[in-house]
Protein backbone atom coordinates (compact mmCIF):
# COMPACT_ATOMS: atom_id res chain seq x y z
CA UNK A 1 0.00 0.00 0.00
CA UNK A 2 1.46 3.25 -1.22
CA UNK A 3 1.70 6.43 1.51
CA UNK A 4 -1.10 9.07 1.82
CA UNK A 5 -1.02 12.65 2.88
CA UNK A 6 -2.95 15.02 4.07
CA UNK A 7 -2.45 18.20 5.87
CA UNK A 8 -3.15 18.62 9.67
CA UNK A 9 -5.12 21.84 10.89
CA UNK A 10 -5.76 21.52 14.86
CA UNK A 11 -5.59 22.94 17.79
CA UNK A 12 -4.78 21.52 21.48
CA UNK A 13 -5.55 22.55 24.86
CA UNK A 14 -4.58 21.57 28.04
CA UNK A 15 -7.67 20.78 30.55
CA UNK A 16 -7.54 19.06 33.91
CA UNK A 17 -9.37 15.50 34.59
CA UNK A 18 -12.65 17.27 36.56
CA UNK A 19 -13.31 19.57 34.03
CA UNK A 20 -16.52 18.65 32.13
CA UNK A 21 -17.18 18.84 27.79
CA UNK A 22 -19.48 21.53 26.97
CA UNK A 23 -22.01 20.78 24.50
CA UNK A 24 -20.28 20.58 21.46
CA UNK A 25 -23.36 20.32 19.07
CA UNK A 26 -24.29 24.29 20.66
CA UNK A 27 -21.40 25.46 17.89
CA UNK A 28 -22.09 27.33 14.89
CA UNK A 29 -22.81 25.36 11.96
CA UNK A 30 -22.47 21.56 13.81
CA UNK A 31 -25.86 20.23 13.37
CA UNK A 32 -25.45 17.18 15.62
CA UNK A 33 -22.80 15.40 17.61
CA UNK A 34 -22.06 11.74 16.77
CA UNK A 35 -22.19 9.09 19.28
CA UNK A 36 -18.65 9.20 20.90
CA UNK A 37 -16.24 6.11 20.32
CA UNK A 38 -13.36 5.71 22.69
CA UNK A 39 -9.99 3.99 21.35
CA UNK A 40 -6.87 2.20 22.84
CA UNK A 41 -3.65 3.69 20.96
CA UNK A 42 -0.19 3.20 21.93
CA UNK A 43 2.30 5.46 19.70
CA UNK A 44 5.93 5.14 19.74
CA UNK A 45 8.07 7.78 18.70
CA UNK A 46 11.76 7.10 17.66
CA UNK A 47 14.60 9.93 17.12
CA UNK A 48 18.26 9.89 16.92
CA UNK A 49 19.82 9.69 20.10
CA UNK A 50 20.75 13.87 20.03
CA UNK A 51 17.09 14.03 18.89
CA UNK A 52 17.47 15.71 15.56
CA UNK A 53 13.97 15.17 14.32
CA UNK A 54 12.55 16.63 17.58
CA UNK A 55 15.16 19.59 17.38
CA UNK A 56 13.78 20.38 13.39
CA UNK A 57 10.16 19.63 14.99
CA UNK A 58 9.54 16.53 12.95
CA UNK A 59 8.08 13.26 14.60
CA UNK A 60 7.98 10.06 13.85
CA UNK A 61 6.10 7.38 15.35
CA UNK A 62 4.36 3.82 15.15
CA UNK A 63 0.24 4.35 16.10
CA UNK A 64 -1.32 1.13 16.70
CA UNK A 65 -4.93 1.11 18.34
CA UNK A 66 -6.89 3.25 16.09
CA UNK A 67 -8.49 3.81 13.44
CA UNK A 68 -5.06 5.04 11.06
CA UNK A 69 -2.48 2.22 12.48
CA UNK A 70 0.75 2.91 10.92
CA UNK A 71 4.14 4.87 10.87
CA UNK A 72 3.36 8.45 10.69
CA UNK A 73 5.69 11.17 10.03
CA UNK A 74 4.56 14.78 9.92
CA UNK A 75 6.54 17.79 9.13
CA UNK A 76 5.79 21.57 9.63
CA UNK A 77 3.22 22.94 6.83
CA UNK A 78 1.79 26.18 6.27
CA UNK A 79 -0.66 28.39 7.81
CA UNK A 80 -0.39 26.61 11.39
CA UNK A 81 -0.83 23.50 10.23
CA UNK A 82 1.67 20.33 10.05
CA UNK A 83 1.72 17.81 6.83
CA UNK A 84 1.14 14.42 7.91
CA UNK A 85 2.69 11.39 5.77
CA UNK A 86 1.45 7.92 6.53
CA UNK A 87 2.80 4.76 5.64
CA UNK A 88 1.03 1.26 6.36
CA UNK A 89 2.24 -0.83 9.75
CA UNK A 90 3.39 -3.71 8.00
CA UNK A 91 5.45 -6.19 9.67
CA UNK A 92 8.56 -4.20 11.44
CA UNK A 93 8.09 -3.26 15.60
CA UNK A 94 11.26 -2.49 16.46
CA UNK A 95 12.80 -1.05 13.54
CA UNK A 96 11.82 1.47 11.36
CA UNK A 97 11.06 0.72 7.65
CA UNK A 98 13.47 1.98 5.32
CA UNK A 99 10.74 3.32 3.26
CA UNK A 100 9.57 5.68 6.45
CA UNK A 101 13.76 5.96 7.29
CA UNK A 102 14.03 7.80 3.96
CA UNK A 103 11.27 10.45 4.41
CA UNK A 104 13.15 12.04 7.26
CA UNK A 105 17.13 11.23 6.36
CA UNK A 106 17.95 15.16 5.82
CA UNK A 107 17.78 15.55 9.17
CA UNK A 108 19.26 11.90 10.47
CA UNK A 109 21.30 10.78 7.85
CA UNK A 110 23.24 7.56 8.59
CA UNK A 111 22.09 7.68 12.08
CA UNK A 112 20.67 4.99 14.01
CA UNK A 113 16.84 5.42 14.89
CA UNK A 114 15.94 4.78 18.22
CA UNK A 115 12.04 4.27 20.32
CA UNK A 116 12.36 7.79 22.39
CA UNK A 117 9.30 7.90 23.99
CA UNK A 118 5.59 5.71 24.18
CA UNK A 119 2.76 7.25 24.83
CA UNK A 120 -0.71 4.85 25.88
CA UNK A 121 -3.34 7.08 24.71
CA UNK A 122 -7.25 6.29 25.88
CA UNK A 123 -8.87 8.66 23.60
CA UNK A 124 -12.90 9.60 23.47
CA UNK A 125 -13.25 10.63 19.81
CA UNK A 126 -16.19 13.39 19.12
CA UNK A 127 -17.58 14.07 15.66
CA UNK A 128 -19.00 17.58 14.55
CA UNK A 129 -21.40 17.22 11.68
CA UNK A 130 -23.29 19.02 9.53
CA UNK A 131 -26.34 18.78 8.68
CA UNK A 132 -25.83 16.61 5.84
CA UNK A 133 -24.13 14.30 8.10
CA UNK A 134 -20.87 15.23 6.94
CA UNK A 135 -17.85 15.95 9.24
CA UNK A 136 -16.74 19.04 9.60
CA UNK A 137 -14.09 18.32 12.56
CA UNK A 138 -13.61 15.97 15.32
CA UNK A 139 -12.74 16.33 19.39
CA UNK A 140 -10.41 13.89 20.78
CA UNK A 141 -10.42 13.90 24.48
CA UNK A 142 -7.23 11.84 25.38
CA UNK A 143 -6.03 10.76 28.51
CA UNK A 144 -2.42 10.71 28.11
CA UNK A 145 0.61 9.06 30.01
CA UNK A 146 3.73 9.31 28.46
CA UNK A 147 7.16 7.44 29.38
CA UNK A 148 10.66 8.68 28.05
CA UNK A 149 12.96 5.93 27.69
CA UNK A 150 14.80 5.35 30.63
CA UNK A 151 12.24 7.80 32.85
CA UNK A 152 8.75 7.64 34.89
CA UNK A 153 5.79 7.94 33.44
CA UNK A 154 3.98 11.21 33.24
CA UNK A 155 0.21 11.48 32.59
CA UNK A 156 -1.69 14.74 31.87
CA UNK A 157 -5.14 15.03 29.59
CA UNK A 158 -5.75 17.11 26.63
CA UNK A 159 -8.65 18.42 24.30
CA UNK A 160 -7.43 18.33 20.38
CA UNK A 161 -9.71 19.32 17.82
CA UNK A 162 -9.14 18.90 14.01
CA UNK A 163 -10.25 19.86 11.08
CA UNK A 164 -11.96 17.74 8.70
CA UNK A 165 -14.36 19.48 6.31
CA UNK A 166 -15.15 22.24 8.46
CA UNK A 167 -13.37 25.94 8.41
CA UNK A 168 -10.97 27.84 10.96
CA UNK A 169 -13.93 29.93 12.05
CA UNK A 170 -15.00 26.36 13.60
CA UNK A 171 -11.73 25.87 15.23
CA UNK A 172 -11.95 29.66 16.48
CA UNK A 173 -15.63 29.00 17.77
CA UNK A 174 -14.58 26.04 19.25
CA UNK A 175 -11.60 27.40 21.14
CA UNK A 176 -13.49 30.05 22.77
CA UNK A 177 -16.08 27.36 23.74
CA UNK A 178 -13.51 24.73 25.47
CA UNK A 179 -11.80 27.92 27.09
CA UNK A 180 -14.56 28.72 28.45
CA UNK A 181 -15.35 25.13 29.92
CA UNK A 182 -12.08 25.34 31.97
CA UNK A 183 -9.28 24.53 28.87
CA UNK A 184 -6.63 26.36 28.57
CA UNK A 185 -3.89 26.78 25.50
CA UNK A 186 -1.66 23.56 25.19
CA UNK A 187 1.71 23.95 26.81
CA UNK A 188 3.33 22.36 23.98
CA UNK A 189 2.79 22.11 20.15
CA UNK A 190 2.45 18.31 20.70
CA UNK A 191 2.50 15.32 23.15
CA UNK A 192 5.62 14.67 21.79
CA UNK A 193 7.12 17.58 22.77
CA UNK A 194 5.78 17.80 26.37
CA UNK A 195 7.11 14.07 27.09
CA UNK A 196 10.77 15.66 25.97
CA UNK A 197 10.11 18.97 27.29
CA UNK A 198 14.03 20.29 27.86
CA UNK A 199 15.61 17.49 26.78
CA UNK A 200 14.81 18.86 22.98
CA UNK A 201 18.53 20.54 21.74
CA UNK A 202 17.44 24.18 21.65
CA UNK A 203 18.92 26.06 17.99
CA UNK A 204 20.20 29.22 18.73
CA UNK A 205 17.69 31.58 16.64
CA UNK A 206 19.81 33.50 14.83
CA UNK A 207 18.84 36.78 13.13
CA UNK A 208 20.31 39.36 11.20
CA UNK A 209 21.85 42.56 13.25
CA UNK A 210 20.61 45.81 12.20
CA UNK A 211 23.70 46.91 11.02
CA UNK A 212 25.37 43.57 9.86
CA UNK A 213 28.68 42.89 8.33
CA UNK A 214 29.43 41.29 5.00
CA UNK A 215 29.76 38.00 6.46
CA UNK A 216 26.12 38.27 8.76
CA UNK A 217 24.73 38.65 4.81
CA UNK A 218 26.40 35.45 3.82
CA UNK A 219 25.48 33.91 7.14
CA UNK A 220 21.58 34.91 6.47
CA UNK A 221 21.13 34.16 2.83
CA UNK A 222 23.27 30.97 3.04
CA UNK A 223 20.92 29.85 6.06
CA UNK A 224 17.81 30.08 3.81
CA UNK A 225 19.46 28.33 1.26
CA UNK A 226 20.28 25.21 3.62
CA UNK A 227 16.38 25.12 5.10
CA UNK A 228 15.14 25.71 1.30
CA UNK A 229 17.38 21.76 1.10
CA UNK A 230 15.90 20.62 4.50
CA UNK A 231 12.23 21.40 3.45
CA UNK A 232 12.58 20.41 -0.65
CA UNK A 233 14.93 16.98 0.06
CA UNK A 234 10.96 14.87 1.74
CA UNK A 235 8.88 16.27 -1.35
CA UNK A 236 12.00 15.41 -3.82
CA UNK A 237 11.42 11.78 -2.37
CA UNK A 238 7.23 12.02 -2.33
CA UNK A 239 7.63 12.99 -6.18
CA UNK A 240 6.06 16.81 -5.20
CA UNK A 241 5.61 18.22 -8.76
CA UNK A 242 8.50 20.98 -9.07
CA UNK A 243 10.37 19.63 -6.03
CA UNK A 244 13.48 18.96 -7.91
CA UNK A 245 13.58 21.96 -9.31
CA UNK A 246 13.24 24.22 -6.08
CA UNK A 247 16.26 21.53 -4.47
CA UNK A 248 18.37 22.46 -7.32
CA UNK A 249 17.70 26.12 -6.84
CA UNK A 250 18.44 26.03 -3.41
CA UNK A 251 21.93 24.51 -4.31
CA UNK A 252 22.42 26.80 -7.18
CA UNK A 253 22.00 30.08 -5.20
CA UNK A 254 24.04 28.38 -1.88
CA UNK A 255 26.89 27.59 -4.60
CA UNK A 256 27.15 31.06 -5.78
CA UNK A 257 26.81 32.49 -2.64
CA UNK A 258 29.75 30.68 -1.65
CA UNK A 259 31.76 32.35 -4.52
CA UNK A 260 30.35 35.78 -4.15
CA UNK A 261 31.26 35.89 -0.56
CA UNK A 262 35.23 34.53 -1.08
CA UNK A 263 36.64 37.76 0.58
CA UNK A 264 34.63 37.03 4.03
CA UNK A 265 34.77 33.02 3.64
CA UNK A 266 37.67 31.02 4.03
CA UNK A 267 38.30 29.57 0.23
CA UNK A 268 39.16 26.38 1.83
CA UNK A 269 35.65 25.80 3.46
CA UNK A 270 34.07 27.16 0.95
CA UNK A 271 35.52 26.14 -2.32
CA UNK A 272 35.48 22.28 -1.37
CA UNK A 273 31.73 22.66 -0.78
CA UNK A 274 30.91 24.81 -3.92
CA UNK A 275 32.46 21.24 -5.65
CA UNK A 276 30.14 19.09 -3.75
CA UNK A 277 26.77 21.21 -4.12
CA UNK A 278 28.10 21.33 -7.66
CA UNK A 279 27.88 17.29 -7.67
CA UNK A 280 24.64 17.55 -6.03
CA UNK A 281 23.20 19.80 -8.57
CA UNK A 282 24.40 17.62 -11.29
CA UNK A 283 22.84 14.49 -10.15
CA UNK A 284 19.48 16.19 -9.77
CA UNK A 285 19.59 18.06 -13.24
CA UNK A 286 19.03 15.02 -15.62
CA UNK A 287 15.42 14.40 -14.05
CA UNK A 288 14.74 18.05 -14.01
CA UNK A 289 16.15 18.81 -17.70
CA UNK A 290 13.74 15.60 -19.26
CA UNK A 291 10.69 17.35 -16.73
CA UNK A 292 11.08 20.78 -18.79
CA UNK A 293 11.66 19.13 -21.50
CA UNK A 294 8.51 16.86 -22.17
CA UNK A 295 6.05 20.08 -21.48
CA UNK A 296 8.08 21.81 -24.28
CA UNK A 297 8.44 19.69 -26.97
CA UNK A 298 3.85 18.16 -26.02
CA UNK A 299 3.14 21.95 -26.39
CA UNK A 300 5.38 22.53 -29.71
CA UNK A 301 4.38 19.13 -32.08
CA UNK A 302 0.66 19.83 -30.95
CA UNK A 303 1.47 23.22 -32.86
CA UNK A 304 2.24 21.89 -35.73
CA UNK A 305 -0.08 21.12 -38.74
CA UNK A 306 -1.28 17.50 -38.47
CA UNK A 307 -0.26 16.77 -41.85
CA UNK A 308 3.20 17.71 -41.40
CA UNK A 309 3.97 15.20 -38.62
CA UNK A 310 5.28 12.30 -40.38
CA UNK A 311 4.85 9.32 -37.85
CA UNK A 312 4.55 8.82 -34.30
CA UNK A 313 7.19 12.06 -33.34
CA UNK A 314 5.32 13.23 -29.75
CA UNK A 315 5.10 9.39 -28.54
CA UNK A 316 8.80 9.04 -29.65
CA UNK A 317 9.81 12.11 -28.17
CA UNK A 318 8.06 11.58 -24.79
CA UNK A 319 9.37 7.90 -24.74
CA UNK A 320 12.65 8.92 -24.80
CA UNK A 321 12.42 11.70 -22.16
CA UNK A 322 10.59 9.55 -19.70
CA UNK A 323 13.27 7.31 -20.00
CA UNK A 324 15.72 9.96 -19.32
CA UNK A 325 13.15 11.54 -16.29
CA UNK A 326 12.90 7.83 -14.77
CA UNK A 327 16.58 7.10 -14.66
CA UNK A 328 17.78 10.54 -13.63
CA UNK A 329 15.31 10.81 -10.74
CA UNK A 330 16.44 7.02 -9.82
CA UNK A 331 20.04 9.02 -9.92
CA UNK A 332 19.00 11.78 -8.03
CA UNK A 333 17.05 9.28 -5.29
CA UNK A 334 20.34 7.29 -5.19
CA UNK A 335 22.16 10.74 -4.37
CA UNK A 336 20.58 11.43 -1.54
CA UNK A 337 21.13 7.83 -0.02
CA UNK A 338 24.45 8.41 -0.28
CA UNK A 339 27.12 8.89 2.86
CA UNK A 340 28.56 11.68 -0.18
CA UNK A 341 25.46 13.67 0.32
CA UNK A 342 25.10 12.83 4.39
CA UNK A 343 28.23 14.59 5.34
CA UNK A 344 27.60 17.42 2.74
CA UNK A 345 24.63 17.89 5.05
CA UNK A 346 26.92 17.67 7.99
CA UNK A 347 29.53 20.22 6.46
CA UNK A 348 26.62 23.25 6.06
CA UNK A 349 25.13 22.81 9.31
CA UNK A 350 29.12 23.68 10.31
CA UNK A 351 29.01 26.33 7.68
CA UNK A 352 25.86 27.92 9.23
CA UNK A 353 27.10 27.12 13.12
CA UNK A 354 30.41 28.53 12.55
CA UNK A 355 31.08 30.30 9.53
CA UNK A 356 34.46 30.73 8.27
CA UNK A 357 35.28 33.81 8.47
CA UNK A 358 38.11 35.76 7.26
CA UNK A 359 39.82 39.18 8.03
CA UNK A 360 38.56 40.91 5.70
CA UNK A 361 35.35 41.03 6.58
CA UNK A 362 33.94 44.36 6.97
CA UNK A 363 30.62 47.01 7.73
CA UNK A 364 28.02 45.29 4.70
CA UNK A 365 26.99 48.83 3.72
CA UNK A 366 31.13 49.75 3.15
CA UNK A 367 31.87 46.73 1.60
CA UNK A 368 28.90 44.50 -0.38
CA UNK A 369 29.09 46.60 -3.37
CA UNK A 370 32.36 46.03 -4.31
CA UNK A 371 31.33 42.31 -4.07
CA UNK A 372 28.55 43.14 -6.16
CA UNK A 373 30.83 45.20 -8.75
CA UNK A 374 32.95 42.66 -8.86
CA UNK A 375 30.09 39.91 -10.26
CA UNK A 376 28.99 42.67 -12.52
CA UNK A 377 32.45 43.10 -13.76
CA UNK A 378 32.93 39.01 -14.44
CA UNK A 379 29.23 38.71 -16.50
CA UNK A 380 30.53 41.69 -18.22
CA UNK A 381 33.90 39.88 -19.65
CA UNK A 382 31.78 36.84 -20.69
CA UNK A 383 29.08 39.07 -22.29
CA UNK A 384 32.49 40.11 -24.41
CA UNK A 385 33.98 36.83 -25.43
CA UNK A 386 30.13 36.20 -26.68
CA UNK A 387 30.61 38.97 -28.56
CA UNK A 388 33.49 38.32 -30.10
CA UNK A 389 32.90 34.56 -30.91
CA UNK A 390 33.57 33.27 -34.43
CA UNK A 391 31.17 30.63 -34.75
CA UNK A 392 28.00 30.00 -33.70
CA UNK A 393 28.68 26.90 -31.64
CA UNK A 394 31.32 29.21 -29.55
CA UNK A 395 29.05 32.22 -29.21
CA UNK A 396 26.34 29.70 -27.44
CA UNK A 397 29.05 28.38 -25.44
CA UNK A 398 29.79 31.50 -24.44
CA UNK A 399 26.09 32.84 -24.03
CA UNK A 400 25.65 30.02 -21.36
CA UNK A 401 28.54 31.57 -19.35
CA UNK A 402 27.15 34.51 -19.48
CA UNK A 403 23.67 32.86 -18.00
CA UNK A 404 25.35 31.26 -15.52
CA UNK A 405 27.22 35.08 -14.42
CA UNK A 406 23.81 36.82 -14.66
CA UNK A 407 22.67 33.73 -12.09
CA UNK A 408 25.59 34.75 -9.74
CA UNK A 409 25.14 38.34 -10.05
CA UNK A 410 21.00 38.06 -8.93
CA UNK A 411 21.44 35.78 -5.96
CA UNK A 412 24.06 38.29 -4.94
CA UNK A 413 22.21 41.00 -5.27
CA UNK A 414 19.22 38.98 -3.88
CA UNK A 415 21.14 38.58 -0.62
CA UNK A 416 22.13 42.24 -0.66
CA UNK A 417 18.73 43.26 -0.35
CA UNK A 418 18.53 44.11 3.44
CA UNK A 419 21.54 46.66 3.22
CA UNK A 420 20.99 47.86 -0.35
CA UNK A 421 17.33 47.44 -0.59
CA UNK A 422 15.42 49.12 -4.09
CA UNK A 423 18.91 49.32 -5.31
CA UNK A 424 19.73 45.50 -4.68
CA UNK A 425 16.38 44.26 -6.12
CA UNK A 426 16.46 45.88 -8.94
CA UNK A 427 19.46 44.81 -10.06
CA UNK A 428 18.29 41.20 -8.73
CA UNK A 429 15.13 41.78 -10.88
CA UNK A 430 17.36 43.09 -14.21
CA UNK A 431 19.75 40.16 -13.60
CA UNK A 432 16.90 38.10 -13.39
CA UNK A 433 15.71 39.11 -16.84
CA UNK A 434 18.88 38.08 -18.88
CA UNK A 435 18.34 34.61 -17.34
CA UNK A 436 15.28 33.86 -18.14
CA UNK A 437 15.92 35.41 -21.59
CA UNK A 438 19.26 33.28 -21.94
CA UNK A 439 17.70 30.02 -20.32
CA UNK A 440 15.17 30.32 -23.43
CA UNK A 441 18.53 30.05 -25.57
CA UNK A 442 20.27 26.67 -24.09
CA UNK A 443 16.85 25.32 -23.73
CA UNK A 444 17.08 25.88 -28.02
CA UNK A 445 20.79 24.96 -27.80
CA UNK A 446 19.91 21.54 -26.09
CA UNK A 447 16.69 20.87 -27.91
CA UNK A 448 17.97 21.34 -30.98
CA UNK A 449 21.01 18.33 -29.80
CA UNK A 450 18.01 15.98 -28.87
CA UNK A 451 16.01 16.31 -32.10
CA UNK A 452 19.30 15.57 -34.40
CA UNK A 453 20.06 12.54 -31.92
CA UNK A 454 15.95 10.75 -32.55
CA UNK A 455 16.37 12.43 -36.45
CA UNK A 456 19.13 10.40 -37.11
CA UNK A 457 17.52 7.52 -35.19
CA UNK A 458 14.61 7.30 -37.17
CA UNK A 459 16.61 7.88 -40.09
CA UNK A 460 18.76 4.71 -39.74
CA UNK A 461 15.17 2.96 -38.80
CA UNK A 462 13.78 3.72 -42.15
CA UNK A 463 11.83 6.25 -41.20
CA UNK A 464 10.70 10.22 -42.08
CA UNK A 465 12.44 12.62 -40.59
CA UNK A 466 11.17 15.49 -42.03
CA UNK A 467 9.12 16.86 -38.61
CA UNK A 468 12.16 16.62 -36.99
CA UNK A 469 13.90 18.78 -38.81
CA UNK A 470 11.15 20.88 -38.87
CA UNK A 471 11.10 20.76 -35.01
CA UNK A 472 14.82 21.81 -35.17
CA UNK A 473 14.30 25.21 -37.47
CA UNK A 474 11.65 26.33 -34.85
CA UNK A 475 14.52 25.69 -31.95
CA UNK A 476 16.88 27.66 -34.19
CA UNK A 477 14.68 30.76 -34.06
CA UNK A 478 13.74 30.21 -30.95
CA UNK A 479 17.72 30.29 -30.01
CA UNK A 480 18.10 33.06 -32.19
CA UNK A 481 15.37 35.39 -30.88
CA UNK A 482 16.80 34.70 -27.52
CA UNK A 483 20.39 35.97 -28.71
CA UNK A 484 18.80 39.02 -30.24
CA UNK A 485 16.57 40.13 -27.44
CA UNK A 486 19.85 39.36 -24.82
CA UNK A 487 22.10 42.04 -26.97
CA UNK A 488 19.03 44.18 -26.76
CA UNK A 489 18.95 44.44 -23.03
CA UNK A 490 22.37 44.10 -22.10
CA UNK A 491 23.35 47.85 -22.74
CA UNK A 492 20.27 48.50 -19.78
CA UNK A 493 21.79 46.45 -17.24
CA UNK A 494 23.85 48.97 -15.57
CA UNK A 495 25.41 48.84 -11.96
CA UNK A 496 26.75 52.04 -10.66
Amino acid sequence: MAPTEQLEIETKYDVDTSVILPALHELPGVASVAQPVELELEAVYYDTAALDLAAHKVTLRRRTGGEDDGWHVKFPGSSGGRLEVRHPLGRSVRNVPIAVVRTVRVHVRDQQLVPVVTLHTRRIVHRLLDADGGVLAELADDHVTATVAGGEPESWREWEVELVDGDGLLLEDAGELLTAAGARPASGPSKLARALGDRVPAYDEWTLPKKPRTSDLFRAYAGAQVQAIRERDPEVRRDVPDSIHKFRVATRRLRSALATYRPVIDRAVGDPLRDELKWLAGELGVARDAEVQREHFAAEVAEQPVELVMGRVAGRIDDHLRRVYKDGRAGALAALESPRYFRLLDALDELLAKPPVTGDDRKASKQIGELLDHDYRRMRKAVRRSQRAETVAEQDHELHEVRKSSKRLRYAAESAVPVLSDEAADLAARAEQVQEILGEHQDSVVSRELLHHLALEVYAEGGNPFTYGRLHATEEARGNTSREAFYELWPTLKFH
